[in-house]
């Protein structure tokens, strides 16, 4: 049985469990948009241009230094947004955020979510309790960074994504993993031939394919489950009317 992430099937979960009252007022607001692979949400430094709540596909929020050294800080899918910049009531994005696996979604107008967040308190507060899950997971990612084992690592990183696609065949690349990992592309090879070797994945030419997830979920160890259950405890899975 899948734990982790559980967003209702086609919904942005942000929007879902919204009450009755804020979701009237934001979804004449939210207009549908494809979001493909590799699009740029946010650029580091630049105004957010739209904010964006996906159902389907993958986001990464990654942090860039001037020598243009990178590593993935956080991630969402169904269960988040980007442009949490304009929920903190600024207007800069911090990091770059782009979609890593391609899917779709809703776009709001940044003046228009300020005006809301200003008419209704209560959208105010759902969307901060957002930010504080995606703390949760960014303080996790860095105790994992710093502390976990590349093959822990990456176990945790595949649950997370596996968590927001709904399917056992991802399109990831060595190359791409290396790069959310902060870790060489030859470093991803070993770690996937180490959680192949388990019987947990079968990794081909550009795909990943999760065959073991409660493997997986041991694998991780205990850097899996905890910004996904305060994720639960914060925002949940239901219409709350």
């Amino acid at each position: 049985m899948r734990k982790g992430l559980s967003c209702p099937y086609g919904q942005n979960n942000l929007i879902y469990t919204l009450s009755s009252a804020d979701r009237a007022l934001i979804e004449p607001e939210l207009k549908p948009v494809k979001l493909p692979k590799s699009m740029m949400l946010e650029e580091p430094g630049k105004p957010v241009e739209l904010v964006y709540f996906p159902k389907t596909g993958v986001g990464s929020t990654v942090a860039v230094n001037r020598n243009d050294r990178r590593i993935e800080v956080g991630l969402f899918g169904c269960d988040g947004m980007s442009g949490t910049a304009i929920v903190m009531q600024s207007d800069h994005a911090s990091n770059e955020t782009f979609m890593q696996i391609a899917g779709d979604g809703f776009s709001i107008e940044p003046d228009t979510l300020r005006a809301l967040l200003e008419k209704s308190p209560t959208l105010r507060r759902h969307l901060l309790r957002y930010v504080q899950a995606m703390m949760s997971q960014i303080s996790q990612t860095a105790l994992s960074n710093g502390h976990g084992k590349l093959e822990e690592r990456l176990a945790r990183w595949l649950l997370m994504c596996h968590d927001r696609i709904r399917n056992d065949e991802m399109s990831l690349t060595h190359e791409f993993i290396s790069v959310m990992l902060g870790v060489r592309r030859a470093g991803v090879t070993v770690g996937t031939h180490m959680l192949e070797g388990k019987g947990l994945i079968r990794a081909n030419r550009g795909q990943i394919v999760v065959l073991d997830r409660a493997g997986l979920e041991n694998e991780a160890w205990k850097s899996y489950g905890a910004p996904e259950a305060d994720y639960e405890r914060l925002i949940g899975y239901d219409q709350p009317d």
